[in-house]
């Protein structure tokens, strides 16, 4: 059987092992040690930082992608034709964590199963 002690008791420790006011009492018969306090869910922690820095890699990956594609296409005349395939690259590399990072807020933010806050990194907030 599982014993609590009581406030009587704490004195124990300071007191030593000769204290013999210690008073115990059985815990309920269906108690199973646990409350149901520790299994409550607390809101979610959105990291708005982190949110933030998605959409900014979101929208200059986009516009890096977007003025690649003109420039390969002629739309746009440049001088030096080479330039166009790291632009589109880069806008690639810049576009790919942005739009990952907003998905996850998005449905997250939505409460899709899977889905948390917890997936995009906070930055130590």
């Amino acid at each position: 059987c599982y014993a609590t002690l009581t406030a009587a008791g704490s004195n124990m420790l300071t007191a030593g092992l000769s204290n013999n006011k210690v008073k115990y009492s059985r815990l309920a018969a269906d108690d199973d040690g646990y409350i149901d306090l520790q299994f409550k869910k607390s809101p979610p922690k959105i990291p708005y930082k982190a949110i933030g820095v998605a959409v900014i890699l979101f929208l200059i990956g986009s516009l890096l992608i977007i003025l690649g594609a003109l420039f390969l296409a002629g739309i746009i005349n440049v001088e030096n034709p080479d330039c166009t395939i790291p632009v589109i690259v880069i806008g690639l590399l810049v576009f790919l964590p942005g739009f990952y990072h907003l998905r996850i807020a998005y449905y997250a933010a939505k409460g899709y199963r899977g889905y948390s806050y917890d997936d995009i990194p906070d930055f130590g907030d």
